[in-house]
């Protein structure tokens, strides 16, 4: 059997990211076997016993996950030609009332949060933000399954095979995308169900059928859903909540 780094089967064990147990390692809260591992880099077989400590546990756990309905004109990571990334909008003023949590908004749950995948400038809905490598890995992971449900509202003729293929057929850069479930809602407004997200997907999957996105909203990841939380406010991930 092949040596492997802690961090690493760490990581494929749900534990933590590999971010996350390279720091928990670096303060000697790991254990192999009973035995303390401090260095970074160390090596293990994957049968052997991983323990993390209460102390790096309670770390874990203090990691948060919170749902935001991101407005239009927000981008989703860093801060890029003058417009402002989604994570400034996560403070106490924009925290909805209807927040079932007993969670309380501290900025140190700011440290280290990002996006668990992208909604770009001119969408909205909702976008996860997340201190918790587990939960990114969850969501964006290469292993990842989880499906993401959007609104969209079309103009122009669709094309006469055009819903067909926008259910299974399409390409983007070369490549053929994963089958989707895409519907009807009304005259003007689609559904889509993705188990992928490359770049600006949806509207270049439109493009590709004669229609053009003129409004894209983001309603559910997973088995979490938006609900009623208003634009431009956020709440936390709920304890029973699990994408």
């Amino acid at each position: 059997m092949e040596l492997q780094r802690l961090s690493k089967i760490m990581a494929q064990r749900g534990m933590c990211s590999r971010r996350e147990a390279d720091r928990y390692i670096e303060q000697g809260l790991v254990r192999v076997d009973g035995k303390v591992v401090s260095e970074l880099g160390t090596k293990v077989l994957p049968s052997q016993d991983i323990l993390l400590s209460g102390a790096g546990q309670a770390q874990q756990n203090a990691l948060v996950t919170v749902l935001l309905n991101k407005p239009v004109g927000y981008v989703s990571g860093q801060a890029e030609k003058n417009y402002k990334p989604a994570v400034l909008l996560i403070k106490p003023s924009t925290h909805w009332n209807g927040d079932r949590s007993p969670l309380k908004f501290h900025r140190g749950q700011l440290r280290g949060m990002a996006p668990a995948g992208r909604l770009d400038i001119d969408s909205n809905g909702l976008l996860i933000l997340t201190q918790d490598g587990r939960v990114a890995r969850q969501i964006i992971g290469e292993q990842s399954s989880i499906d993401k449900e959007y609104l969209v509202r079309v103009q122009g003729r669709l094309s006469g095979d055009g819903l067909k293929l926008l259910n299974h057929g399409l390409s983007l850069d070369g490549k053929k995308l994963k089958p989707a479930k895409v519907s009807w809602q009304n005259k003007d407004q689609l559904r889509f169900i993705l188990r992928e997200g490359k770049k600006r997907q949806i509207r270049r999957m439109c493009e590709l059928v004669g229609l053009k996105v003129v409004g894209l909203k983001r309603i559910r990841i997973g088995h979490v859903k938006l609900g009623d939380l208003p634009p431009g406010q956020w709440r936390y991930l709920g304890a029973n909540e699990h994408f």
